[in-house]
């Protein structure tokens, strides 16, 4: 299996949420109102899984171990393309978070932003997934050996593996801070 094919997979998954958010867009367009809890939903999917799941494996695994490779400068403007994209992706989530929060206070004002917010969300992934589907991944997979591609794969499920348990610590360390 190449490495690629977990992060494809996870693309699939990706894909199925846009829809329930852009679903959800279309709602607040139709209703000016929102589903808070489900936008809550939004966030902790875009952050934990396509961010921090998803993008994390990219970037800490297989964007480093390419930047050690003699990449064509093709090769290189895009992953220095796709890591601007991630950043652009945590901007956004981040903007819909703070909308989401003055919406949550009682500030029918932020409905907006949340909307905006999540319209943007709801066209970046899409465009990002083609990219990386269509684009970059396959022909990335030829500066690797089939022994560092395996290596990839073995590194791939320990950052799985670490993910989840280091999520939880935080959350109970900060909980720490503040009792």
């Amino acid at each position: 299996m190449l490495p690629i094919a977990p992060l494809m997979i996870e693309h699939r998954v990706i894909e199925r949420m846009i829809k329930f958010m852009k679903n959800e867009l279309e709602k607040i367009n139709r209703k000016n109102k929102l589903d808070a809890a489900f936008i809550d939903d939004v966030l902790d999917f875009i952050k934990t899984y396509a961010d921090l799941c998803h993008h994390g494996k990219e970037e800490y695994i297989l964007f480093r171990d390419l930047l050690k490779k003699n990449l064509s400068p093709g090769h290189r403007k895009m992953v220095d393309e796709l890591i601007r994209e991630h950043i652009y992706g945590r901007k956004t989530t981040k903007k819909l978070a703070t909308a989401q929060e003055k919406y949550r206070q009682g500030d029918r004002n932020a409905l907006k932003a949340v909307a905006g917010s999540l319209k943007k969300l709801v066209e970046f992934y899409p465009k990002h997934i083609e990219k990386e589907d269509k684009h970059f991944f396959l022909p990335s997979m030829g500066y690797f050996s089939k022994e560092e591609q395996a290596c990839m794969l073995r590194d791939f499920a320990e950052f799985d593996r670490r993910l989840i348990h280091e999520k939880y610590k935080v959350m109970v360390e900060r909980l720490e801070k503040c009792f």
